[in-house]
Protein backbone atom coordinates (compact mmCIF):
# COMPACT_ATOMS: atom_id res chain seq x y z
CA UNK A 1 0.00 0.00 0.00
CA UNK A 2 1.34 3.41 -0.96
CA UNK A 3 1.77 6.14 1.61
CA UNK A 4 0.11 9.40 0.77
CA UNK A 5 2.51 12.30 0.91
CA UNK A 6 1.28 15.02 3.28
CA UNK A 7 1.60 18.67 2.41
CA UNK A 8 1.61 21.33 5.09
CA UNK A 9 0.42 24.88 4.74
CA UNK A 10 2.77 27.81 5.09
CA UNK A 11 0.95 28.87 8.26
CA UNK A 12 1.54 25.46 9.83
CA UNK A 13 5.22 25.46 8.84
CA UNK A 14 5.79 28.94 10.23
CA UNK A 15 3.99 28.08 13.48
CA UNK A 16 6.15 25.01 14.05
CA UNK A 17 9.34 26.84 13.02
CA UNK A 18 8.63 29.74 15.40
CA UNK A 19 7.96 27.34 18.24
CA UNK A 20 11.26 25.61 17.55
CA UNK A 21 13.02 28.98 17.63
CA UNK A 22 11.61 29.74 21.07
CA UNK A 23 13.30 26.59 22.38
CA UNK A 24 10.71 26.05 25.13
CA UNK A 25 10.45 22.44 24.06
CA UNK A 26 12.80 20.13 22.25
CA UNK A 27 12.52 19.32 18.57
CA UNK A 28 11.49 15.77 19.50
CA UNK A 29 8.62 17.07 21.63
CA UNK A 30 7.43 19.33 18.84
CA UNK A 31 7.71 16.49 16.34
CA UNK A 32 5.54 14.20 18.43
CA UNK A 33 2.99 16.94 19.10
CA UNK A 34 2.62 18.01 15.44
CA UNK A 35 3.27 14.52 14.00
CA UNK A 36 6.12 15.73 11.80
CA UNK A 37 9.60 14.26 11.47
CA UNK A 38 12.25 16.11 13.54
CA UNK A 39 14.43 16.59 10.46
CA UNK A 40 11.59 18.45 8.77
CA UNK A 41 11.23 20.80 11.73
CA UNK A 42 14.97 21.43 11.64
CA UNK A 43 14.76 22.30 7.92
CA UNK A 44 11.85 24.69 8.51
CA UNK A 45 13.71 26.31 11.41
CA UNK A 46 16.85 26.79 9.30
CA UNK A 47 14.81 28.20 6.43
CA UNK A 48 13.17 30.67 8.81
CA UNK A 49 16.52 31.73 10.27
CA UNK A 50 18.01 32.19 6.79
CA UNK A 51 15.14 34.28 5.42
CA UNK A 52 14.12 36.30 8.48
CA UNK A 53 16.70 39.08 7.89
CA UNK A 54 15.27 39.58 4.37
CA UNK A 55 11.97 40.58 5.92
CA UNK A 56 13.54 43.60 7.58
CA UNK A 57 15.86 44.42 4.69
CA UNK A 58 13.03 45.04 2.27
CA UNK A 59 11.46 48.41 1.82
CA UNK A 60 7.95 46.88 1.86
CA UNK A 61 7.12 48.13 -1.64
CA UNK A 62 7.57 51.86 -1.06
CA UNK A 63 9.46 52.18 -4.35
CA UNK A 64 6.65 50.43 -6.20
CA UNK A 65 4.05 52.69 -4.59
CA UNK A 66 6.02 55.81 -5.47
CA UNK A 67 6.33 54.68 -9.09
CA UNK A 68 2.60 54.04 -9.31
CA UNK A 69 1.81 57.42 -7.75
CA UNK A 70 4.17 59.22 -10.15
CA UNK A 71 2.59 57.48 -13.14
CA UNK A 72 -0.91 58.41 -11.93
CA UNK A 73 0.06 62.07 -11.47
CA UNK A 74 1.44 62.12 -15.01
CA UNK A 75 -1.82 60.73 -16.34
CA UNK A 76 -3.82 63.28 -14.33
CA UNK A 77 -1.67 66.05 -15.80
CA UNK A 78 -2.23 64.84 -19.36
CA UNK A 79 -5.97 64.56 -18.80
CA UNK A 80 -6.13 68.10 -17.36
CA UNK A 81 -4.30 69.47 -20.39
CA UNK A 82 -6.68 67.64 -22.72
CA UNK A 83 -9.69 68.90 -20.76
CA UNK A 84 -8.46 72.51 -20.82
CA UNK A 85 -7.84 72.24 -24.57
CA UNK A 86 -11.33 70.90 -25.18
CA UNK A 87 -12.93 73.60 -22.99
CA UNK A 88 -11.21 76.33 -25.03
CA UNK A 89 -12.35 74.81 -28.30
CA UNK A 90 -16.03 74.83 -27.36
Amino acid sequence: MKRIRRTHSAAFKSKVAFESLREDRTIAELASEYKVHPNQITKWKKHLQDHLPDLFARDFGHDENEAIIARLYEEIGRLKVDLDFLKKRV
